[in-house]
């Protein structure tokens, strides 16, 4: 039976999800579009597109508002398709929706009528569409709503656990840098130590 997003089992299918997966994800993405980016600093949308970015990921910004402006150096598109369009040699692999839930299923029809189609609609923190996702999902779409890509990427690097958190082991210990700056750890290099 195709899931519809109304009855439990969709529900319970985005609870949670392995970390297998999500590492799966976000090791195959090389091209994500964020859609609901901000040039303010402070916003979290700003701060994951740096993150992505600083990660090596070629992230496009999405915000009407600001089409044709320069956002941490990447031009800002007014849509999906505009994106689509002056990428046309390497398509869009995740659509990362920065919006509440209300705008979530729009923007997915949105991402739906793409070709070629991305391959991850990602929702962001907070924002869940089950319907939404069952039509993504039954055009052969990777869904994940209510996770946030830096976080789960800085979780299952270890970027976040070297200070403590997600590890259960709190220390005093200043942990020891790779050199100067700020410790970036990828994903790729966690999952060689752990193995």
């Amino acid at each position: 039976m195709q899931a519809t997003g109304d009855e439990p089992g969709a529900v319970d299918r985005h609870a949670r999800y392995p970390d297998a997966r999500i590492r799966a994800i976000l090791n195959d993405t090389r091209t994500i579009a964020l859609v609901g980016a901000s040039a303010n600093p402070a916003r979290p949308s700003w701060i994951v597109l740096k993150y992505l970015l600083d990660r090596g990921y070629a992230v496009t910004p999405v915000n009407p508002g600001l089409a044709g402006q320069d956002l941490l150096g990447r031009r800002v598109a007014a849509s999906l398709a505009e994106v689509q369009a002056s990428s046309s040699e390497q398509p869009i692999d995740m659509v990362e929706i920065f919006r509440n839930s209300a705008a979530a299923g729009p923007l997915v029809d949105e991402a739906l009528a793409l070709s070629p189609l991305p391959k991850v609609i990602w929702m962001q923190l907070g924002v869940r569409d089950d319907a939404a996702a069952a039509r993504a999902e039954a055009r052969g779409l990777t869904v994940i709503m209510n996770r946030c890509p830096k976080i789960e990427y800085g979780r299952l690097s270890g970027e976040i656990g070297w200070t403590g958190v997600n590890s259960r082991i709190l220390s005093a210990k200043k942990p020891v840098l790779a050199g100067k700056g700020v410790q970036k750890l990828t994903i790729a290099e966690r999952g060689r130590r752990s193995e």
